[in-house]
């Protein structure tokens, strides 16, 4: 088995190459644009204007109530359907199922990253609303200067860990052979006939990318609990 790892690497290392590199592209920009479309939502869920944080509970609860490869499956499928064609002549990517798997992985993030948002909010002490508030701050302008600064302190961490979990879950995203690590390994897989020893190097290659993170992300909260 030794022998035939060292045959696949030698061989078909570039194809791994080439997967660690969509996969941290397409955990990158899940986790970018899932923070802001979160933050949208974790707004909205918080805000006095109920239509809005219906819309928000709603969304959060069927992304977080369904499986992640069911939603792939969808975006995959329907929405090459649902861009006007005017768009997608003027912007052809938008049909692409790279694309596409960008839009189902960022809307599922979003659901999860909107609660670490809104549970970060909600950590501030609420004397610190209550002392901008008597100091003649608006709510907008409390929350921008005040709540936030001092929430992010509680949700950055925890925006590191989704990406660490978001790089295991981009391996669904195989399923649609989109150029990541898993899409590599069924590539080697046909060229060489070999299962287990692809799959051995795909597992030691995230273990390698996910224990990295992590212990960034453990040395990142010692740091802000210092400067805390």
């Amino acid at each position: 088995m030794v022998g035939n790892v060292v045959k696949v690497l030698s061989k078909y290392g570039y194809l791994f190459v080439e997967g660690v590199g969509y996969t941290l592209l397409l955990s990158a920009i899940t986790v970018l644009f899932g923070a802001i479309f979160g933050s949208l939502l974790a707004m909205m869920r918080m805000a006095r204007f109920k239509p809005a944080k219906w819309i928000a509970t709603a969304y959060i609860e069927i992304i977080r109530g369904t499986p992640l490869l069911l939603q792939l499956y969808f975006f995959y499928f329907l929405l090459p359907g649902w861009m006007p064609a005017a768009l997608t002549s003027a912007v052809p990517f938008v049909k692409d199922k790279f694309f596409c798997i960008c839009v189902a992985l960022v809307l599922n993030s979003a659901a999860y990253v909107s609660e670490i948002v809104r549970a970060g909010i909600q950590a501030v002490d609420k004397g610190q609303t209550e002392a901008a508030r008597s100091l003649g701050l608006n709510g907008r302008m409390t929350m921008l200067r005040i709540i936030l600064p001092q929430a992010v302190k509680n949700i950055l961490p925890a925006l590191c860990n989704e990406f660490v979990m978001v790089i295991k879950e981009t391996s669904l995203a195989s399923t649609f052979f989109i150029g990541d690590i898993m899409t590599q390994v069924n590539t080697i897989k046909g060229f060489t006939f070999l299962v287990i020893e692809p799959l051995l190097i795909a597992a030691v290659i995230y273990f390698i990318l996910t224990f990295s993170l992590s212990k960034l992300v453990a040395v990142y909260e010692r740091r802000m609990q210092v400067s805390g």
